[in-house]
């Protein structure tokens, strides 16, 4: 969504503070039905939110203050932490499956077998880490954040980890976007069409996923991403 809002010519801030309110929103309405049908861990949503709200909240308080916001730095950091979590969020999609298959694994890796001992830590630490990273770029509460939670749960269900994953990003997408808001980096109108034009767009997307593979979604998405990516990090 942030990267659509820049190419209709809206600035980095408040396609990102307008994105974050707009999947805040969106993906309660998910969160509520994976809860209703028992696919939200909460004790991995506590965990993960412990991490992340903190650190969206002192983010927007120590780094993204006025003083800050008015200086040439502010768009640049925006647009790069976009590029970098665009490119990233590709390169998890392109490995995920093996990251997946490694940790249910007899033997894995090393590094798989200490994030499984340490996992409260590690899931905190993504906490910290996804709260970032969605306040700077309003990506990584999707794709990229149920793909690494596969690699420390690899026992827990894919819907699961998929439900608890969207738990989590409702109160993290909300807070980022609150403290957008509350600088004026959120187009209220802009907002309220996007919410209103997801409803047939959802219907048309679900009818034409279902004649397109898996494969070929996956490629064309991550091949969008990964030049996005690329694009808004190179100079």
């Amino acid at each position: 969504m942030t990267p659509l809002l820049l190419l209709f010519g809206y600035p980095v801030p408040v396609a990102i503070g307008t994105d974050l309110l707009y999947a805040a929103i969106t993906k309660a309405g998910g969160a509520i039905s994976h809860h209703r049908r028992r696919n939200v861990d909460w004790r991995i949503v506590r965990t993960l939110a412990l991490g992340s709200i903190p650190a969206s909240v002192l983010l927007h308080y120590f780094l993204l203050d006025q003083n800050f916001q008015d200086s040439e730095f502010f768009e640049k950091l925006l647009i790069k932490s976009l590029g970098i979590m665009l490119i990233m969020t590709s390169i998890i999609l392109i490995y995920r499956d093996k990251m997946r298959l490694r940790a249910l694994e007899e033997r894995p890796e090393l590094m798989i077998q200490l994030v499984h001992k340490r996992r409260e830590v590690v899931t905190w630490v993504m906490g910290l880490l996804l709260g970032v990273c969605v306040t700077l770029s309003s990506i990584g509460a999707g794709a990229f954040g149920a793909a690494v939670l596969m690699v420390i749960y690899s026992q827990t269900t894919t819907v699961r980890i998929i439900g608890t994953d969207i738990a989590h990003a409702v109160p993290l997408t909300l807070i980022a976007g609150l403290g957008y808001l509350l600088n004026g980096y959120v187009d209220l109108a802009l907002l309220g069409s996007l919410l209103i034009g997801s409803l047939p767009a959802i219907h048309l997307g679900t009818k034409v996923s279902d004649q397109v593979p898996d494969k070929t979604l996956q490629k064309v998405l991550t091949t969008l991403l990964l030049g996005l990516g690329m694009y808004y990090i190179l100079p």
